[in-house]
């Protein structure tokens, strides 16, 4: 194993032997946020005929174009939607129509039924800026054999909109991971015994509730392994428990205290441990390895290292367990409005509050950066990433930041 890996490293050697969990068919209704095993292409032309994109009036555009207005015509007929109409359009003649139902032959327009008098035999036309609009093709969406839904999308309303309107009741999609989270140290309680927290003897297991939340946001079936002490025996016990889940993930026990055991215990089990390092801050101590078929995801045991690193390497782990085709957190350029002074030439990754501003975006930073300071880690809405080659940045410069999901990209109010 290397002394040390770059982030980039540590990604790449996490990722590259991971594949996409198995597949499963499941009804469409219960798709919401699974991952797309196959293409799906349509078997029609959707929609299936030209139609109307506005209530009003079915007409020849030559009929109103060329005319002084208004010009009265006879309606033929009404037209609802899910009816097919009778009757041809001809010459100086009109059908009532409603959105989405059928145009009828003859006609290439649809005038809105505002622009006219609303008759219902016979109707005044007041206005042409209709002409030749208003009519969605047949086969405009999708035609037969087009791809409605690519494998690798996480299927959202609009995604599973699209498969419902090709005919996909049933679909593939890759299983959910089954991922394992461990918490281990002495000094770790649950929530429920905070009376010890209380008396200044231990502290909460914040690590237990930040990795399961983060794992279950990410629509994985989580195995909650608890709390396990300091003790190699226990640690054993605990870690073949999960051997048959998809993900083992674990948080402390990886750097190299007196009690960080946990390299001594995944090799007692056989386990091919290929990364230990990561050459960045927080978030150092970083384990990796298969453990047979299983990989195991070791975490610092600090709050703030812990969510990081999971957020770096935990999120595109199971994202590609999930079948995901695009698995990293998108960066942008952003302008610091800190002044930033870096001990260590390692690359940063500092809370940061990133917002949008008339002349720019910008992040400041959240408060102090320790890596226990959880707080910074629930203010924040990025990571600011500082390059290991500038370890002095001066406010106004840029950096890229990398968001953390909605939370970096929702506002209060509406802009539009």
């Amino acid at each position: 194993m290397a002394a040390a890996f770059s982030v980039l490293e540590a990604s790449a050697r996490i990722l590259s032997g991971i594949r996409a969990l198995p597949v499963e068919s499941v009804a469409l209704r219960d798709a919401l946020g699974r991952v797309l095993a196959a293409d799906v292409v349509s078997p029609i032309e959707h929609p299936p005929w030209d139609n109307s994109s506005m209530d009003g009036y079915a007409v020849r555009a030559a009929d109103v174009a060329s005319t002084t207005l208004p010009v009265s015509l006879p309606v033929l007929e009404t037209i609802a939607a899910g009816q097919r109409p009778t009757k041809r359009v001809e010459p100086g003649t009109a059908s009532r129509i409603m959105t989405g139902a059928p145009m009828p032959e003859g006609a290439d327009s649809v005038i809105r039924v505002e622009d006219t008098d609303a008759g219902a035999t016979r109707v005044e036309i007041r206005d042409a800026r209709d002409a030749g609009r208003n009519v969605r093709p047949r086969g405009e969406d999708l035609q037969i054999g087009a791809l409605a839904v690519a494998h690798g999308e996480v299927l959202g309303p609009a995604q599973i909109g699209v498969l419902a309107s090709v005919g996909a009741a049933r679909i593939d999609v890759h299983r959910r991971p089954r991922i394992a989270v461990l918490s281990s140290g002495d000094e770790l309680v649950d929530v429920d015994q905070f009376d010890a927290v209380r008396r200044g003897d231990r502290i909460v297991s914040s690590n237990s509730y930040t990795l399961v939340a983060s794992a279950r946001e990410l629509g994985a079936d989580v195995v909650d392994l608890g709390i396990v002490a300091d003790d190699p025996a226990a640690y054993t016990r605990k870690i073949q428990s999960a051997l048959e889940c998809d993900l083992l993930i674990t948080s402390g026990g990886v750097s190299v205290g007196a009690f960080d055991f946990t390299k001594d215990v995944l090799r007692s089990l056989g386990a091919d441990l290929q990364l230990w390092r990561v050459r960045m801050r927080p978030g150092a101590p970083l384990g990796f390895g298969m453990l047979g078929s299983m990989p195991w995801l070791g975490l610092p045991g600090n709050p703030v290292s812990a969510l990081v690193t999971f957020e770096l390497f935990g999120r595109p782990l199971i994202r590609t367990l999930r079948g995901e085709r695009s698995v990293f957190r998108r960066t942008i350029e952003v302008r610091t409005r800190d002044d930033i002074t870096l001990a260590a030439p390692l690359t940063h990754f500092m809370r940061a509050i990133v917002d949008w501003d008339s002349d720019g975006v910008w992040a400041t930073l959240t408060g102090p950066q320790g890596s226990g300071l959880l707080t910074s880690m629930a203010l924040a809405n990025a990571l600011l990433v500082v390059p290991p080659d500038r370890i002095s940045v001066r406010a106004g410069e840029s950096l890229r930041a990398l968001l953390l999901g909605e939370r970096a990209i929702a506002a209060g109010s509406l802009d539009v």
